[in-house]
């Protein structure tokens, strides 16, 4: 009933407050943790292997910061993109609908739709008509952004071809949903730098 509805509610707002103070708290305690965990690894398994570990964590940990890095400098590009054109068209809620739009565009390629469905919504009271048009800005620059501005912009802060990226979201997405889309695509760049790196070594040795 109600009663349920309300406690599951709350049980996932008490695990979302939960993991938050988590995350911070692990952030503020990264290089302690970073050291304690060299430590471990160096006391039980043999050095060279520890090295190679400490390596492939100080490339994910690169590459996942830079993954954010151009996530943030793609969803300003895409706010951008939709505050020019609405003032070009002269629509409402310029301002508000933008950032609905970036905002939501932080979930990879699927992400902005969220922010069409509520811009819609938010056009559609105030003229209707332009609403159908915000429609079909919304469709072009959104091909625009998922097939040039977003494999460039992220594959590039990550060091992985527009291609891969691609790739890499329908994977995780068929994967993991919405959370597999953000994760596969800094994994992905982790993993290709590792085999272009064993490649090379293979290559030498040859």
């Amino acid at each position: 009933g109600a009663f349920s509805v309300i406690g599951n509610f709350t049980s996932v707002i008490v695990d979302i407050v939960i993991a938050v103070v988590f995350s911070i708290y692990c952030l503020f305690q990264k290089e302690t943790l970073a050291r304690q965990g060299r430590k471990l690894l160096y006391a039980f398994l043999p050095e060279k292997a520890s090295d190679y570990i400490v390596r492939v964590l100080r490339l994910t940990n690169a590459t996942f910061s830079n993954f954010l890095s151009g996530q943030c400098i793609e969803v300003c590009i895409l706010g951008c993109m939709f505050t020019i054109s609405m003032a070009i068209f002269q629509m409402p809620y310029i301002p508000l609908v933008s950032v609905l739009v970036a905002v939501t565009a932080f979930i990879p390629v699927v992400g902005a739709w969220v922010g069409c469905v509520l811009g819609t919504f938010f056009i559609l009271i105030a003229n209707p008509i332009q609403a159908l048009w915000f429609v079909v800005m919304f469709l072009i620059l959104q091909q625009i952004e998922n097939n040039l501005i977003y494999p460039r912009v992220v594959g590039t802060s990550i060091g992985l071809s527009g291609m891969w990226v691609l790739v890499a979201v329908a994977i995780g997405g068929d994967l993991m949903g919405v959370g597999g889309m953000l994760l596969m695509i800094p994994l992905a760049s982790v993993m290709y730098a590792l085999a272009r790196e064993f490649t090379d070594k293979r290559l030498a040795a040859k």
